[in-house]
């Protein structure tokens, strides 16, 4: 069976303008993950919930959700068709926007924010494999970095639009993706092409429950962990749950003639090197913005719109080095240039635990640190993502890219169990500054470590797309 990848039945389309249209989905799948969290006070009040504890679940169920439909979502798209169900899932997506604006308690919220999370899995990979898929073969690390840095913007603006939004209501953080969404649907319909999957036989779908199951329950007992206690019956019982999925997802895949994840994705070049590359430096990048959020909030004791500002200069930075970075890598190839992200990383979180005092300074304190993660970032997430995609068979560019998406989604899940752990309970100011500097100590050790793995990085052998003889 020939496999067909590129446009079907209309113009061609330059990747360029692909790329812009499936960025807007990202940049807003991306601002939700980070804008909710400075509207949860503000939900809690309006809905009446006696405490946070309860509305932890609008975040937790969004990122549990949207990790586990990852995989699955994108060998749907590699299948059928990744225009079809990037559309369906920005649908999704800003209809879940709407009705979240329009939530009349926390399980309506909870609900509706699963709606929100199963579009954005579904857009994500999707919006990679179309980007892949009609990018010329030299052109696409280029793509691909550019497409991480959309996702790095969300990190940058989520605070601070999130700030001003819930100035006005918390209902806003919600409907501000109803225009931007309905505007990428149209323009979707008329300019992305339509990409043809491999159209086999379909997935193993008991192999797809289980994997859902095992990512699920695992991201569960992360998340919970702290709030639940380590060695709870609810936490212990999820990581075995999440042990047993597994398994049966490993047993399942080994026997179906059509599995989720295609064993040959993981020994495509460095495909493997760049998940765990992934799942290290998220922890590092979660310890990192966790903490800072937490040290600027509790101890200078800011305002959750201050906060954002202060944060905002690292991940702006991310774009500029993103760009930047395509003529380091030619020069000295991928592997350094992440081994450098990595250490640029640890020494802003080093800087921190030098230079930050219990009075607050954000010039001589944060900010020189923040610019130097911001640069570690750059750096590394969009060249090891390119690294990751590039060996991939055109058929498998979704699949592929959702693997990577969730072994980063796992990091991040690790990385703040990482900081609760590292932080404890101090007492006093100067536990406190010892505390977070401990933490920052840790998180500057993974970020190395991230980095050192990334050192093996490959050049692989760039697979390009079929021509479609019916186009041609």
């Amino acid at each position: 069976m020939t496999v067909r990848t590129s446009v079907a039945s209309r113009p061609a389309t330059d990747h360029r303008v692909v790329l812009a249209i499936v960025s807007i989905g990202v940049l807003l799948s991306s601002l939700d993950l980070f804008i909710v969290n400075v509207a949860l006070p503000d939900m809690a009040r309006d809905l009446g919930a006696a405490d946070l504890s309860g509305l932890s679940w609008v975040l937790n169920a969004y990122a549990i959700v949207f990790a586990a439909l990852l995989v699955p979502a994108g060998r749907l798209g590699d299948r059928g068709s990744n225009r079809t169900v990037f559309l369906l899932g920005l649908g999704l997506f800003v209809l879940g926007s709407g009705l979240c604006a329009l939530a009349w308690n926390v399980p309506s919220l909870v609900g509706f924010r699963v709606a929100q999370a199963v579009g954005a899995a579904m857009l994500t990979p999707s919006s990679l494999g179309l980007v892949l898929a009609t990018t010329p073969a030299a052109s696409r690390a280029t793509a691909v970095r550019l497409w991480v840095a959309f996702g790095g913007l969300g990190a940058a603006l989520g605070p601070v639009i999130g700030g001003l939004l819930v100035e006005i209501d918390w209902r806003w953080v919600f409907l501000v993706n109803v225009p931007i969404g309905l505007a990428a649907i149209v323009l979707g319909l008329r300019k992305l092409p339509d990409s043809r999957g491999d159209g086999g036989p379909l997935p193993d779908m008991v192999g797809a429950l289980l994997l859902i199951g095992a990512i699920a329950t695992m991201i569960l007992a992360l998340v919970k962990g702290h709030d639940w206690g380590w060695t709870s019956p609810g936490v212990l019982l999820a990581f075995a749950a999440a042990v047993v999925f597994g398994v049966g997802f490993i047993v399942s895949s080994a026997r179906h003639h059509s599995p989720i994840l295609d064993p040959a994705l993981l020994r495509a070049p460095n495909f493997t090197l760049m998940a765990t590359n992934g799942v290290f430096f998220q922890v590092a990048f979660a310890g990192m913005l966790l903490s800072i959020v937490l040290w600027a909030q509790n101890v200078w004791e800011w305002s959750a719109l201050r906060t954002g500002l202060a944060i905002a200069p690292g991940p702006l930075v991310v774009p500029i080095v993103a760009i930047l970075a395509g003529r380091l890598i030619a020069r000295v190839g991928a592997g350094p240039v992440i081994a450098a992200g990595g250490a640029a990383f640890a020494a802003g979180l080093l800087w921190w635990a030098s230079a930050i005092t219990l009075e607050p300074d954000y010039a001589g304190g944060i900010l020189g640190g923040m610019l130097v993660t911001g640069l570690g970032v750059g750096l590394t997430l969009p060249t090891a993502f390119a690294a990751g995609t590039a060996g991939l068979p055109p058929q498998r560019f979704a699949t592929g890219s959702a693997v990577l998406s969730a072994a980063r989604q796992i990091g991040l899940a690790v990385g703040v169990a990482v900081v609760v752990a590292t932080l404890g309970s101090p007492v006093g100011p100067h536990e406190t500054l010892e505390a977070f500097q401990r933490t920052w100590y840790v998180t500057a050790a993974i970020a190395v470590l991230a980095g050192w793995i990334g050192l093996g990085t490959r050049k692989p052998r760039v697979i390009a797309a079929q021509p479609d003889p019916e186009v041609a």
